[in-house]
């Protein structure tokens, strides 16, 4: 019998399933942070384009509550995705003598730096919102507010580049020095992903990059396409599969 038709032994199944939950888990996190950035960006538009200060009060109230529930969920949803994905490695290090996810894990890192940035720049302009509703004295304690976390956020992103980069050279290192894993027959790989999943992320992607050109007014859309595209940017990251 040949090697590659025997069983594969029970280490090579278990890193299949830590794979799957990995996978599961990086879902969560992406969609927790497409959906957060455009949900931001919608209420805000709409309360940009509110005609009165009482139709925009309750927009700005929205738009600070999505915020407060946006930072919880990405750090909980991003967290669970490191830590299943840290388990991945070490039990293919333990069968493998090499890890052979996290790849792209500094690329994927950057990106994710860069959602929260633009998560954190969306919920900063909130005072705005209840100074033109009239609100000045809650628009004041919330300008405090978020200048405190402006504060917190930079340091906490000087920590993050430099952990980053200490991360990325780590990496870089160990695949010079141990030229690449030759692999091994019992690894299942990483199964087979639908195709669909890649091309419904980047409609979600596209999706919530018009929004946040059209807060950055770069372009105006109507209100329609506006729905549309948060519609779009929750349903391509929901139904994905991937």
């Amino acid at each position: 019998m040949l090697l590659t038709e025997m069983a594969p032994p029970p280490g090579a199944q278990e890193v299949a399933g830590l794979r799957a939950r990995a996978r599961a888990a990086r879902r969560r996190a992406l969609v927790a942070l497409s959906a957060s950035i455009a949900l931001l960006a919608t209420v805000q538009l709409l309360a940009d384009r509110a005609p009165t200060r009482e139709q925009t009060l309750p927009l700005a109230i929205l738009s600070l509550a999505v915020f407060l529930a946006a930072l919880p969920a990405l750090a909980i949803t991003q967290y669970v995705w490191g830590a299943r994905a840290r388990l991945v490695r070490e039990r293919e290090r333990e069968l493998y003598a090499g890890a052979h996810s996290g790849r792209a894990r500094p690329l994927t890192r950057l990106a994710v730096a860069g959602c929260w940035v633009v998560t954190l720049l969306l919920g900063w302009t909130a005072p705005g919102f209840f100074r033109a509703s009239a609100r000045y004295a809650f628009a004041d304690t919330l300008t405090w507010a978020v200048e405190a976390l402006a504060v917190t956020s930079c340091a906490a992103g000087v920590l993050f580049l430099l952990w980053w980069a200490r991360d990325a050279l780590g990496m870089l290192a160990r695949a010079l020095l141990s030229g690449g894993s030759p692999g091994d027959p019992w690894d299942p790989g990483h199964g087979t992903r639908p195709r669909g999943g890649a091309a419904l992320w980047t409609g979600a992607a596209v999706a919530v990059a018009a929004l946040l050109g059209a807060r950055a007014h770069l372009w105006e859309p109507p209100i329609g396409a506006i729905y549309a595209l948060l519609i779009a940017a929750l349903v391509c990251g929901v139904v994905t599969d991937e």
